[in-house]
C-alpha cells in the first residue's frame, strides 16, 4: 500500500515537473510550440507517466479532424477571392473608418461563434482581417486580438459554440436554447464591455492615410472574384457543413466526420476532370498550405494533459476546491467559475471540463440534482472565457496566431498575456455577478 502511494506520488511529481517544463518552454518562445509541445508528450510516455495507449487516447481527434477539415475549405474558399469580397463590402459600410471596422469585425465574429463554432470562424474572419487591414496599411494585431476574444465570447452562448459547451450539455441534457437564454445575455455585456478596453489601448491610436481609406473605397468588390465556379462549389459545401454542425445532434455525427466529409467532397470538385498529375499536385498544394505546426501543437497538448490527468493532478485541484467550500452551494458555484477560469487560461479547457464533469454530478446527493444548472454554468463560463487569458487557452486563438504568423504578423505569448489575462479577469467578474443576482439570491 505504501509502495503504491509512493508511486503515485511520484508520477504525480514528475508529470507536474514536466508540463511546468513544456509551460515555460513555450512561454520562452526560443522553440516553435509545436515541437515543444511534442517533446513534452514523448516525456510523458518515455517517463511511465501514461502509456502509447493513454496517449492516443487522450488525443481529442474530433478536435483534430474538425481542424484539418474546416483548413482544406478555408484554403480552397479563399482562392475563389470571396474572402476578399467580404473585406471590402465590410470596408465601404463603415467608409474604411480602422475602429469601426474593428467593432464590426468584432460583433461579426461572436455572431458567427455562437451559430457555428468559435474556430471554423476565425478560420473564415482572420483571412479577411489580414488582408483589409493590409490595404489599410495598419497593424491587424488589434483586430487579431478582437477576434480571438470575440470568437470565445460568442462560443461562449450556444450549445455548438465551444467543444465544453457540447461535453456539459450532452452530460446534462442541457439543450441548445437552454444555453441561449442562460448564457447569451452575459455574453452580449461582456462582448460591449470588452470593447471599452480596447478602445482606449488601441481604437484611439488607429489611423488610417485619407489615400489608404480612398483606395479601399473605390475597389470594385466583384473584381475580386477570381473563381466564380469556385465560389459557388465551395459556398454550398460549407453551407451544407454549417447545417450539418447545427444538425449533428440529430445526425449522431461527430463535427470531424462532417467537416472531414465536406472537405473531401470539395476536394473532389476541385480536381474534377484533372488529368492524374493535375490531381496530385492540386491535392499536394492544397494540403501544404494547412497549419500544420498548429494541429501537432494541440496533438502533443492533449497528451501532455493527458499525463498531468492520468496521474491525478486535475482529480486533486477538484477534490480540494471541494473540500475548501466546505459543501457551501454558493461558494463551490463561484469557485468552479474561477477555478475553470483560471486552469482553462493555462491547460486545454477541454480534458479539464472532462474532469469537472464527473465531480458535478457527484454533488446531485448534497445539492439536489434540481439544483445543478448553476454549476453547470459556471463551468461553461469558466472554461470558455478562460480561455482568452492565454494564446493555448482555447483553440480559436492558436487558429488565429497561426494564420497571423503565415501572413508575417506573429502574436507572441506574453505580449498577448499581458493585456488579454485582466481582460479575461473582468469578464469573469462580471459573470461572478451575473450568476450570483441571477441564480443565487
Amino acid at each position: 500500500m505504501m509502495m503504491s502511494l509512493s508511486s503515485n506520488f511520484g508520477l504525480l511529481t514528475v508529470s507536474i515537473v514536466i508540463f511546468a517544463l513544456t509551460y515555460a518552454a513555450i512561454l520562452t518562445e526560443k522553440i516553435h510550440r509545436a515541437v515543444i509541445a511534442l517533446i513534452g508528450a514523448g516525456l510523458m510516455i518515455l517517463s511511465g507517466v501514461i502509456t502509447q495507449q493513454q496517449a492516443v487516447a487522450g488525443i481529442d481527434f474530433n478536435t483534430i479532424g474538425l481542424l484539418t477539415g474546416m483548413m482544406v475549405i478555408v484554403v480552397l474558399t479563399q482562392k475563389s477571392g470571396v474572402f476578399q469580397y467580404v473585406a471590402v463590402v465590410a470596408a465601404k459600410a463603415v467608409k474604411a473608418d480602422p475602429w469601426w471596422l474593428l467593432v464590426m469585425f468584432g460583433i461579426v465574429t461572436a455572431v458567427f461563434s455562437a451559430l457555428l463554432d468559435n474556430v471554423t470562424t476565425v478560420m473564415l474572419v482572420t483571412p479577411v482581417t489580414l488582408l483589409i487591414t493590409q490595404g489599410l496599411r495598419i497593424s491587424p494585431y488589434p483586430f487579431l486580438f478582437t477576434i480571438i476574444f470575440a470568437s470565445n465570447i460568442g462560443g461562449t452562448s450556444t450549445l455548438i459554440g465551444d467543444p465544453p459547451n457540447i461535453m456539459i450539455g450532452s452530460a446534462a441534457g442541457l439543450s441548445f436554447m437552454d444555453f441561449l437564454t442562460n448564457l447569451a445575455p452575459i455574453a452580449i455585456i461582456i462582448l460591449f464591455t470588452t470593447l471599452i478596453p480596447i478602445y482606449f489601448i488601441w481604437g484611439r491610436k488607429l489611423q488610417a492615410a485619407p489615400d489608404n481609406r480612398a483606395q479601399v473605397m473605390q475597389i470594385n468588390a466583384r473584381e475580386t472574384i477570381q473563381d466564380a465556379r469556385l465560389l459557388k462549389q465551395s459556398l454550398s459545401i460549407l453551407a451544407l457543413v454549417i447545417a450539418g454542425f447545427t444538425l449533428s445532434r440529430e445526425l449522431h455525427l461527430e463535427p470531424a466526420t462532417i467537416a472531414l466529409f465536406g472537405a473531401a467532397i470539395l476536394l473532389l470538385l476541385r480536381v474534377w476532370n484533372m488529368s492524374g498529375e493535375e490531381q496530385s499536385h492540386q491535392v499536394q498544394r492544397t494540403l501544404s498550405e494547412l497549419e500544420w505546426g498548429t494541429i501537432f501543437f494541440f496533438i502533443g497538448l492533449f497528451i501532455v494533459v493527458t499525463g498531468i490527468e492520468h496521474a491525478g493532478a486535475l482529480k486533486w485541484l477538484s477534490d480540494a476546491m471541494i473540500d475548501i467550500t466546505q459543501g457551501n452551494y454558493r461558494m463551490t458555484t463561484l469557485a468552479i467559475l474561477w477555478v475553470s477560469a483560471i486552469l482553462s487560461a493555462l491547460v486545454d479547457n477541454i480534458p479539464f471540463v472532462a474532469t469537472m464533469i464527473p465531480v458535478i454530478q457527484n454533488m446531485a446527493p448534497v445539492f439536489g440534482a434540481e439544483n445543478l444548472e448553476p454549476l453547470w454554468w459556471a463551468l461553461a463560463l469558466g472554461a470558455c472565457l478562460g480561455g482568452n487569458g492565454t494564446l493555448i487557452g482555447a483553440s480559436a486563438n492558436l487558429i488565429v496566431a497561426g494564420l497571423a504568423d503565415r501572413a508575417d504578423h506573429p502574436i507572441h505569448f506574453l505580449p498577448f498575456m499581458r493585456i488579454a489575462f485582466p481582460l479575461m479577469l473582468l469578464s469573469i467578474v462580471l459573470c461572478h455577478a451575473y450568476i450570483y443576482l441571477r441564480y443565487l439570491t
